[in-house]
Parts: C-alpha cells; sequence; structure tokens
C-alpha cells in the first residue's frame, strides 16, 4: 500500500476550519514561497563545512529547528528538511551509514515540530554522489533503491511533498522520480541545476530536460543552486516554453565569490526580490533560495510575492519536441575503417603497439610505423599515458601514424579527462578522421614518474563505451544531437587471467550492452586461460584480439608478472626464460614463446596485438613468422 501524505494547510469553508493538501495548491494560481540555505545558515552558526550536516538532526536538533523556524519567520510558506545529502552514499562517507532511517525520520518530524500545521514540509533528496549507468558501475536498479530507502524515512516522518534537487543527471532523477512513485502519490518537485547556458552540467539543454521531466509525471518542474538570479531568469523562460506545469525557481544568491579564505554571496536581499519578481512575471509559482540565501533574502522575496499574488501568466506558446534520439544514418560497423572491415567480414587481422614519442619529435616512431607499413601490418596501436607516463597524446600521435598509410588503434582512458573534455576530445578525433578506438580507465598516476599528478577518473571504461556509443549514434553525453554521427569502431580491454574473474566477466557484460564492438585482451602466457574466458563469455562474445608479448629477458618476465597490472606470466614460462643462458639465449626463448602463443591462439580469436618491447619494432615483427 503506497504512503499517502497528509493534509496539512488550514483554510476556512462554509465557516469549518479545513485542511488543505500541498495537492490541492497545485490547482490554484497562487505564488508560494520556498525557504533558503540550510547549509549556509548551519555555517553562519559555528558548524564547520567538514561536518556531515544531515547528522545534525541527530545530534543538534534544536539548532535545525531553530533555522526552520527564523525562515518561516521571514515568511516560508514551505520549508525543506534537513536531508539534502542524507542518502546511503553520502552519509556512508562520514560513518553514518546505519543511522540513515533515523536521520531522514528525525528531519521530517523536526521540520514539521518547527513550522506547525499552517506550513508545508519538503522532505529534500539531493543526488547520490555517485555515477551511475550509463556512466558508472551503479545500475538504475541500485540507484532507485537507494534513493527509496531515503524516500521511505521521509515519508515516514510525515512530509507533504518530496523535492528532488540540484540533479545534473536525467537517468539520476529518473530513478529518483521512479523511487517515490512506488511509495507514494505524494506531489513531486524535480528539480535540475545548470549553468549560465541553461544546460546542466552533462550539456543537457532544456529542450531535453523539461520534456522528459513532464512525460515522467514530474507535479512540479524546477531549477535550483549553480547560479544566480539572472542567469536563472533567462533560464525559466526557456523552461516556461516547453511544459504547462508549474515551475519552481531557488536561484543561489549569486555566484561565490572568495574574500580571507571564505566564500561570500554577494547577492543583497533587495536584488533576490527584484528577481523574484520578474521570475513569478515569467510564470514561477513556487520561489525561495538555494546556496547563500538567509531568511533576510526570503523576507524579501516573500514581500515581493505579497505584492505580485496571484498573477497572470502568460501563456506561452507550448512546443515539445519528440524526446526519441535523432533520427541519423548510423554508420555500418564495415564502413567505419579498414581493420573495422576486416573485423566485420571475419579476417584475421594484426597490429603492434607502439608507445608515443616522451618528446615531441615523432621521426623515430615514423620508421617504425612505415616498417610495419611495409610488412602489411593492419593497424598500429597507441597507448595513452601506458604506467601513467608523461608522452605525446595518443590522438595526436594517431593522426601522424595516419599520416603513413596505416591505421591507428588509438587508446583512450578515462584518466585525465572530466567528461566534458572527454566528449571535446572524442569529436575532435572524429573531425580529424580517426575510426579505431581502444577504450580503457587508465593507470593511476602513483604508477608513474609524476605520483603527486592527480586522476579524474570521471567514469569508467565502461562509462566511457556509452559515452562514444552515444556519439556514434548522433547524440552528445547530455542527449543533445550532434548532427553528422561519429563512426568509432568500438574497442574495450579485458582480462582473462584477472585474479577476480567473475567480476572481469561482468564487466565485459557490461561493456558489450554498452556497445563494444571488439575487445583487445592483456598479453597472453597461458593459452587456457584464455580457453576458459571465451568460453565463460560465449553468451556475450564479440570479436576478440589476443595480446602477445615477446618477452626479452627473464627480468622482463618478472617485471610484468609482478608490476604490470592486469598481466600474469605462468610459471612454466618464467621458468623457461630463467633457464637462458644469456641474453641473446633469453632473447630467443621470448620470441619462441610468443610465436607459439600466436600459433595456439590463432584458431581462438580473431587478430593478435603484438607489443614492441622497449620500442624495437623489428622484434615484434618477428613473432610473425610464426604466422601461418
Amino acid at each position: 500500500m503506497k504512503w499517502q501524505p497528509g493534509n496539512r494547510k488550514l483554510q476556512i469553508a462554509n465557516g469549518q476550519l479545513q485542511m488543505k493538501s500541498f495537492r490541492d495548491l497545485l490547482q490554484d494560481d497562487r505564488i508560494w514561497v520556498f525557504d533558503g540555505a540550510m547549509g549556509t545558515m548551519l555555517y553562519a552558526k559555528g558548524v564547520y563545512i567538514n561536518k556531515c550536516y544531515d547528522e545534525l538532526n541527530l545530534s543538534s536538533p534544536g539548532l535545525v529547528m531553530e533555522i526552520h523556524r527564523e525562515y518561516v519567520k521571514a515568511g516560508a510558506e514551505i520549508v525543506e528538511t534537513n536531508t539534502f545529502g542524507a542518502n546511503r552514499p553520502k552519509l556512508e562517507s562520514y560513518g553514518f551509514g546505519s543511522h540513515l532511517q533515523e536521520i531522514n525520520y528525525k528531519a521530517a518530524k523536526i521540520a514539521r515540530e518547527a513550522v506547525g500545521p499552517n506550513v508545508f514540509v519538503a522532505g529534500a533528496m539531493g543526488p547520490l554522489g555517485i555515477r551511475i549507468e550509463p556512466w558508472g558501475p551503479t545500475s538504475f536498479d541500485e540507484a532507485k533503491a537507494l534513493f527509496k530507502e531515503q524516500a521511505e524515512a521521509l515519508l515516514d516522518g510525515g512530509v507533504d511533498l518530496i523535492i528532488l534537487e540540484t540533479f545534473t543527471d536525467l537517468s539520476e532523477i529518473r530513478q529518483a522520480m521512479l523511487a517515490v512513485r512506488e511509495l507514494s502519490d505524494v506531489p513531486i518537485i524535480a528539480s535540475m541545476t545548470i549553468g549560465e547556458d541553461g544546460s546542466t552540467g552533462y550539456g543537457t539543454g532544456p529542450e531535453i530536460y523539461v520534456p522528459r521531466l513532464d512525460l515522467w509525471g514530474a507535479d512540479v518542474i524546477g531549477l535550483n543552486c549553480s547560479i544566480g538570479p539572472k542567469p536563472m531568469l533567462e533560464a525559466i523562460e526557456q523552461v516556461a516554453a516547453l511544459t504547462e506545469r508549474k515551475l519552481c525557481a531557488q536561484p543561489n544568491a549569486g555566484l561565490p565569490r572568495d574574500f580571507q579564505g571564505r566564500k561570500i554571496y554577494l547577492c543583497s536581499d533587495e536584488y533576490m526580490a527584484k528577481y523574484a519578481r520578474r521570475l513569478i512575471q515569467a510564470g514561477v509559482k513556487f520561489i525561495g533560495g538555494c546556496c547563500g540565501t538567509t531568511p533576510e533574502h526570503i523576507r524579501a522575496i516573500a514581500g515581493a510575492v505579497r505584492a505580485l499574488s496571484p498573477s497572470k501568466r502568460v501563456e506561452p506558446v507550448i512546443s515539445v519536441p519528440k524526446i526519441e534520439g535523432p533520427q541519423v544514418e548510423v554508420v555500418p560497423q564495415a564502413e567505419k575503417s579498414r581493420f573495422a572491415r576486416k573485423v566485420a567480414t571475419g579476417e584475421f587481422v594484426t597490429s603492434v603497439e607502439i608507445v608515443p614519442p616522451k618528446g615531441c619529435d615523432p621521426t623515430k616512431m615514423i620508421e617504425s610505423v612505415k616498417l610495419l607499413k611495409e610488412a602489411g601490418v593492419d593497424a598500429v596501436n597507441v597507448p595513452d599515458g601506458p604506467r601513467a607516463q608523461s608522452r605525446m597524446g595518443a590522438i595526436a600521435t594517431s593522426v601522424i601514424i595516419e599520416r603513413y598509410g596505416i591505421e591507428a588503434v588509438v587508446h583512450y582512458c578515462c584518466r585525465d579527462r572530466n567528461l566534458l573534455g572527454m566528449n571535446s576530445d572524442l569529436l575532435g578525433a572524429a573531425a580529424l578522421g580517426l575510426r579505431n578506438i581502444l577504450l580503457i580507465t587508465g593507470d593511476p598516476p602513483k604508477m608513474g614518474p609524476y605520483p603527486d599528478a592527480t586522476a579524474v577518473f570521471d567514469i569508467d571504461s565502461i562509462g566511457l563505451t556509452n559515452m562514444v556509443s552515444r556519439l556514434n549514434g548522433g547524440m552528445d553525453l547530455g542527449g543533445n544531437p550532434i548532427g553528422q554521427p561519429t563512426a568509432f569502431f568500438i574497442g574495450v580491454g579485458v582480462n582473462p587471467g584477472a585474479i577476480d574473474l567473475d567480476y572481469e566477466i561482468r564487466r565485459f557484460e557490461w561493456k558489450v550492452a554498452a556497445g563494444a564492438e571488439y575487445a583487445i585482451t592483456q598479453p597472453i602466457f597461458d593459452v587456457k586461460v584464455l580457453k576458459n574466458f571465451l568460453k565463460r563469455i560465449e553468451h556475450c562474445r564479440i570479436p576478440v584480439i589476443a595480446g602477445i608479448w615477446p618477452l626479452t629477458s627473464y627480468r622482463n618476465a618478472e617485471f610484468l608478472s609482478n608490476e604490470v597490472p592486469g598481466v600474469t606470466v605462468a610459471p612454466e614460462i618464467l621458468k623457461r626464460m630463467r633457464a637462458a643462458e644469456s641474453p641473446e639465449a633469453a632473447q630467443n626463448e621470448g620470441l619462441m614463446i610468443a610465436r607459439e602463443m600466436l600459433q595456439e591462439v590463432r584458431p581462438l580469436v580473431q587478430g593478435v596485438q603484438v607489443s614492441a618491447p622497449f620500442g624495437r619494432v623489428p622484434y615484434a615483427l618477428e613473432v610473425f613468422q610464426g604466422l601461418t
């Protein structure tokens, strides 16, 4: 049975005192005032920013109650619970995950006791703080379950509505809405946060997120946080033309400025009130403040509301675009590149991995590329900062390589770039004519010579595969059309010898579901391991290209086995390399092992990637002498 919200608002009808629910408010035309920032006020009252503000519902309930009452005294008619970050992932980061139910339930009770029956209580829910599919490993169902446990506690505490606020990812707010709807018919305000251009952090514009929120059943569509009143007004004017739902606006008090080590919001209460009037004239029915706003701001906004309410909204021309993906001609796999065509038609492909130059002079690399071209190798694999080393960029290196008539397979990792940077890089790579791509997560910086360098890791290789698949379908990461679609031949890395093979296979399944078209393995030194892996992925098999590494010495074998993530050298291989009596003998033995691997894996896979140890391309080419 679904939880039903209680009736809260007092009204007089036929001389009798009656109660009015929040859903009833959605039928009238007056303006309602939200409260302002909770975090700003807690900080102003001496709570340090490294504290878990949501936990204060348990340790300092009187302080939270005091802030609610200050906002009501200032004119707020709807207050939000102190639960913006009270979901499991965020609470667990502070060690309070086991108190989730208590924190949310108590927050609702505190707000209700603070404001009484004449003010509505909105259960505040923010993003999880983790990435969900398609950008991260958390599935839609897992995200929905996390939202559901928070919503259930808020509803049990007696909130009148749920406000989902400060969301940038449509997929995430969708799961939050589904979670609430599975519990209750309580009204939902779905509020996105945007940049000054009106788009979310994923680049999703109002022409996309507004129709979706409308379609998914948001009772009120809102914008909050990130920007000040002026850009929010410009965005609201766009939103108003795309929906007939009631609108909510909760801007920041401008953008924060650094002042003697503190963040200061500069918008005065008069300025906020002026833009509140303009927002109301643009169609907003629920108005308040976000970061930096105080009871003084809300008092001024409430005064502006009294002067204008009830207002007449000028009805916009409604033009809701279809929300399906753009109608584009997706490039067939066989037409993406020569390498892709050979894979698509079942031909055996060969490639050699060349590490990019450390400096800006590619002369030596070009000589190697010419050798590979003359030898008839299909492609050159170009690693992207392998082992977190600083080298020429993989995209620039690949463009140089392709000038000499041989295709490149661009390795592209998530380590160094945020989502927007990756989207830009990939569009640029497509414009430069690059087609073959291998998507990897990337080695952590501490492995390389600059351990103090930072890593981004906005998403992993699964999320990156989703991103490239979208580009191939004519959409950017925010779901916006890009015109002509990209034509990337999407490859992913895989480790048949992973310690936790079950987890590796789950990740492989996710990569295939995200749009992977082929996979390249870590170097193979035990064919039994490869056979076992191939058997385990029969249900989601895509073409597999086996990695081959010609060993140069016993020390090289030890290094690979112990210090290169994902590589395991079989004990019998180590024994053979240890038995070599001279450097020449070790090199010959390593070459023989590589040729044996090539012969054994050929019937099992669709191609091989041979590494060139220490840049020795002629040595790598000798491996192919075993290819019959």
